[in-house]
């Protein structure tokens, strides 16, 4: 039988078709719109993946692969260019190159344990002054036989990293300005001959990697190999190194060290690092050792921690004045300037910083041949780390003595409560003239 359609039933399946084809239109462009809203969304510019022996970088707003090399380093470098957040997936990226992160700010390289085959090249943060390179960050890469070096560079942080079998895994280098504020967080360095190293300052820079903090990181350390290294004139400076572990002697026993100061670490504080050696018959095993050309040592805090057998547990050839939490001290025949008539002497100022006095026994030595009527007088006063200036204590001589301040004496400089910051000390004599000489020696515990 012939089916024949009217001519309103057929007006209302040609209306029904296109309405189911409008909706799929509208189907297909709300999921294209949500796909590339998707893609914009990424935390990521760039996705850094392997495909065989080639090395691949998708873009993730438009999901397209831009860059393709037999270089990782090529590779990572046009993706740098071009974003500043890059995830690079696990896989092993050998490098024929190095990376450079080139006055770059806020840019993220960002992995969940990607391996970096270096083969000695290096991934370069660096400005042309610490102004042009600020707040980039590493995270979650193992690299092989390479170094992260951070050059002229502010606030760079470096987090979840291993190094392994590197000449130097990690360096930081001022060649024009100063690198300050990095942070080395949850790092493990193994078989490294330099693992982190602070180098000297070369062309139109200062020495300066102040504001800086090493925190729980762990130290493989072998042979002939340090731990940190602060070389000379570099300033490791007002810093902190913070629960860190240096494993020594476990893989040989000779020419080790955890903590090399040929510069400074002026006012950087120790707290929780734990020195361990392994080592039956150490060899140079040195926890810290401080250099001929060392200008200030770390603050040791209360809680360091040598374990095992040293060679020394700080190596200290050159005497260099060691700080920390209840180090005594011992500074003897300081000359104090005698002041004529009646008139006080420039005043010696006797301060330890970056540490305070908790205690000190001063010692008074007064020499020489006195005319009738002479005296000498020697005054001691106090100065809080709030500036304020203690009531004085003075001693008076008419002929040659030796002298100890009583505790008594010492109590009447006493605030009701402050810090010691500086011993204040001067001498005046009651005529115009005088052949006496005053010496004074402290001896006490700082805090």
């Amino acid at each position: 039988m012939k089916i024949t359609l009217s001519k309103r039933a057929f007006a209302v399946i040609l209306v029904i078709a296109l309405a189911l084809t409008a909706v799929n239109t509208y189907l297909i462009f709300d999921l294209r719109r949500a796909l590339e809203d998707a893609a914009n969304d990424s935390q990521y510019d760039y996705m850094i993946f392997q495909d065989g022996n080639t090395y691949k970088a998708k873009n993730q707003k438009s999901g397209f692969v831009d860059f393709t090399s037999a270089d990782a380093a090529l590779v990572l470098n046009q993706a740098i260019v071009e974003g500043n957040t890059i995830y690079i997936k696990a896989g092993n990226y050998t490098l024929i190159s190095d990376i450079q992160v080139y006055n770059k700010k806020n840019t993220k390289i960002l992995s969940d344990g990607a391996a970096i085959i270096g083969n000695g090249k290096k991934l370069i943060i660096k400005g042309d002054s610490y102004a042009t390179s600020q707040d980039n960050s590493v995270s979650g890469l193992k690299i092989i036989n390479g170094t992260l070096r951070i050059e002229n560079s502010f606030g760079t942080k470096v987090s979840s990293m291993a190094f392994v079998n590197s000449s130097t895994a990690l360096e930081l280098a001022n060649t024009e300005t100063w690198s300050e504020g990095t942070k080395i967080e949850d790092c493990r360095f193994e078989n490294s001959r330099e693992s982190i190293v602070f180098r000297a300052p070369t062309g139109n820079s200062t020495g300066s990697y102040a504001s800086s903090q090493i925190s729980r990181c762990f130290f493989n350390i072998h042979d002939d190999s340090v731990g940190i290294t602060v070389e000379y004139l570099a300033e490791f400076s007002d810093s902190q190194l913070q629960n860190v572990r240096m494993w020594m002697g476990e893989n040989g026993m000779r020419n080790q060290t955890g903590l090399l100061v040929n510069g400074s670490m002026h006012q950087t504080l120790l707290s929780g690092v734990v020195f361990e050696s392994f080592a039956d018959y150490p060899d140079q095993l040195y926890a810290i050792s401080l250099g001929e050309t060392s200008i200030t040592p770390p603050i040791l805090g209360g809680d360091i921690s040598f374990l095992g057998n040293w060679t020394a547990k700080i190596h200290n050839p050159f005497s260099k004045w060691i700080s920390g939490l209840n180090a005594v001290f011992k500074h003897e025949n300081l000359d104090i300037q005698i002041g004529l008539n009646g008139e006080y002497g420039v005043t010696q100022e006797f301060q330890l910083r970056p540490d305070t006095i908790l205690s000190f026994k001063p010692k008074i030595q007064v020499q020489g041949s006195f005319a009738a009527n002479e005296t000498v007088k020697v005054r001691f006063r106090l100065e809080f780390i709030d500036n304020i200036i203690s009531r004085n204590v003075e001693k008076s001589f008419t002929n040659s003595t030796t002298l100890w301040l009583s505790d008594d004496d010492i109590l009447r400089m006493f605030p009701s409560q402050s810090i010691i910051w500086a011993i204040l000390i001067d001498a005046t004599v009651n005529s115009a003239s005088t052949d006496a000489v005053v010496q004074v020696s402290l001896y006490g515990v700082t805090t």
